[in-house]
C-alpha cells in the first residue's frame, strides 16, 4: 500500500542520526527542558528567521499558550478558520476565548478575507489564520485588517514549516506563532511536540514560564501555567530532521509539481491553484473531486493499492463539541462544500516516481 506520509520510511533514510541522537539523550540521563531543547530551540528560530523559539507539548497547547502570552482569555473572541483541523480551534477554547469561525477561499481552503471584517466585535482581540495544506494563508489582507481594527494576529503554522508569503516565512509575519511536530508533519517527532515562535522577548518569556508550571525560576509559581513541556529526546530527533528539512520540502514540490502535470484536466478533478502571493511546502496535496464520485474515487483506489485521506470532513462549526456556537448547515457554504470534496493523495518526500506513477495511473484509470 503507498501510504498519504510514510514516518518510517523517513526513519529508514537517516536511521544512523536518529539513533545517535537518541542514544546520546540516554547518555545524558537527563530528559525534560535540558540541553537538546535549548539547542533546537535556538537552531529552529534562526531556521525560521525568528528572535525565539520556545518547545512545548504540542501543537494545539502551542496556539494556546501563544494566545494567553499575548493576553488573550475568558471573554475575547479569536477569528479563525472553519476548514483546519478542530484541535487548532481547540487551542482558542484552551486559553479560555471564543473561536469565531469564518468561511474560505473555495479555491484554497485556506481563510477568505473578506470575510473576516464582518465576523469583527468589540471583543474580538485576534486573527488567527492557518496556513492550511502547506499553502499560506492571504496574509497581506488580514495584516492590514488586524492593524485597522488593533488586533493581534496569530499564525497556526502547524501544517507549513518553511512555507513563505512574498519571501517571507510563515511564522514571522504575525506578532506570535504555532507549530505542530505531530510525526506526519514536514517535519515531524517520533510523537507529539509543538513550538512557539516570535520576535518579542516578553512573550517568549511568558510561554516559558506558562508551559512549566508558571513558574519563574524553581518552585516559583507566578502564573497559572499548565505542563507542556517538549521533551529532550523529540528535541534531539528535530535537531536531526531540521537539517533535512530544506531537501524535503524541495523534493515535495517536486513531486507535487509532478502530479499537476499528471492530473490537470482530467474531468471530474479539480487540482488546488498554488498559493496566492506564497510559496507552498506541500504538507498534503488535496484534489477535490466533481459531488458524488469521491467515496467511489477512494474505493478504486484502495483496491489499487493507493491509500487516500480526508482533510477535513467536518468543518469545525458542524462539530458536536462546537454546536454551542449555533452555526448549522448552510452558515459556512465554501468551507461546507469543500469538505465535501476534498482528497489527499500521498505525498511524502521519500516517495518515488513509481509510486506516483502508480497513483497517477489509478486515478486516470477511474476518470477514464
Amino acid at each position: 500500500m503507498i501510504l498519504v506520509s510514510d514516518s518510517k520510511a523517513q526513519y529508514e533514510a537517516i536511521k544512523p542520526e536518529i539513533d545517535g541522537a537518541i542514544q546520546r539523550v540516554l547518555d545524558s540521563g537527563w530528559f525534560v527542558l535540558g540541553k537538546e531543547v535549548v539547542a533546537f530551540e535556538a537552531e529552529f528560530a534562526t531556521w525560521n528567521d525568528n528572535k525565539y523559539a520556545v518547545g512545548v507539548g504540542n501543537g494545539t497547547d502551542a496556539i494556546a499558550l501563544a494566545l494567553r502570552a499575548v493576553g488573550i482569555g475568558p471573554g475575547d473572541e479569536v477569528i479563525t478558520t472553519t476548514h483546519t483541523a478542530t484541535f487548532g480551534v481547540l487551542g482558542i477554547s484552551m486559553a479560555g476565548a471564543t473561536p469565531v469561525l469564518c468561511d474560505i477561499n473555495p479555491a484554497t481552503g485556506n481563510i477568505d478575507p473578506s470575510q473576516i471584517v464582518a465576523r469583527i466585535t468589540s471583543r474580538t482581540k485576534a486573527i488567527m489564520p492557518v496556513h492550511l495544506y502547506g499553502a499560506p494563508a492571504e496574509m497581506e489582507p488580514i495584516l492590514a485588517i488586524a492593524d485597522q481594527h488593533g488586533l493581534v494576529v496569530v499564525e497556526d503554522c502547524a501544517q507549513a514549516h518553511g512555507a513563505e508569503y512574498k519571501g517571507r516565512k510563515v511564522g514571522t509575519l504575525g506578532r506570535i506563532a504555532a507549530f505542530s511536530f505531530y510525526p506526519s508533519k514536514n517535519l515531524g517527532a517520533f510523537g507529539d511536540g509543538g513550538l512557539v515562535a516570535t520576535d518579542e522577548r516578553a512573550l517568549a518569556d511568558m510561554v516559558t514560564a506558562l508551559r512549566n508550571g508558571g513558574q519563574e525560576g524553581r518552585y516559583n509559581h507566578v502564573y497559572k501555567g499548565v505542563n507542556s513541556r517538549l521533551d529532550e529526546l523529540h528535541a534531539a530527533m528535530l535537531r536531526v530532521k531540521l537539517a533535512h528539512l530544506d531537501e524535503w520540502n524541495r523534493r515535495r514540490g517536486e513531486l507535487a509539481c509532478y502530479y499537476h502535470g499528471k492530473l490537470e484536466g482530467i474531468p471530474g478533478l479539480a487540482l488546488l491553484p498554488g498559493p496566492l502571493g506564497g510559496k507552498s511546502v506541500y504538507h498534503l496535496y488535496v484534489v477535490k473531486v466533481e459531488e458524488g464520485r469521491r467515496a467511489a474515487l477512494q474505493e478504486h483506489l484502495t483496491k489499487r493499492g493507493v491509500a487516500t485521506t480526508i482533510h477535513y470532513p467536518t468543518p469545525v462549526h458542524l462539530q458536536p463539541a462546537y454546536r454551542d456556537l449555533e452555526q448549522g448547515v448552510g452558515s459556512f457554504p465554501h468551507a461546507e462544500a469543500f469538505a465535501q470534496a476534498c482528497l489527499s493523495l500521498p505525498l511524502y518526500p521519500e516517495m518515488t516516481q513509481a509510486q506516483q506513477d502508480t497513483v497517477v495511473a489509478a486515478v486516470r484509470e477511474f476518470f477514464s
